[in-house]
């Protein structure tokens, strides 16, 4: 199959490295999702995003025929198989703590007001 700059394709994760993550194409390609393709946001661990074994749709920045490697991007397209355009609903996104805390804290303020 050929491969081109601006392709987006259907990949599957194979390895996760704190870097990056490596992903297999076909039986002749590979590639690479380096840790700063991964989110315009600062990323901490690639694992808040894929796990291993996942399909996801990555974007081609980059072809080296000879060695059958991708580089590959998914920070700006919508990558989770299955996802709502646009919107995360995973709780490991970093507001799971603050969801988790909320309800604590309108009731600690509750009382301290009187307002029960």
């Amino acid at each position: 199959m050929q491969y081109n700059v601006g392709d987006i394709i259907k990949v599957r994760v194979s390895g996760l490295a704190s870097y990056g993550i490596f992903v297999t194409i076909d039986e002749n390609y590979t590639g690479l999702i380096h840790i700063s393709e991964v989110s315009l946001n600062f990323v901490r661990n690639v694992q808040d995003y894929v796990r291993l074994g996942d399909y996801i749709m990555a974007k081609i920045i980059g072809v080296d025929e000879e060695a059958g490697h991708l580089k590959l991007s998914i920070k700006d397209i919508d990558y989770a198989l299955g996802k709502e355009r646009g919107i995360d609903k995973r709780e490991d996104n970093g507001f799971a703590i603050l969801k988790n805390s909320l309800p604590k804290w309108i009731e600690e303020k509750k009382k301290e007001y009187n307002l029960e």
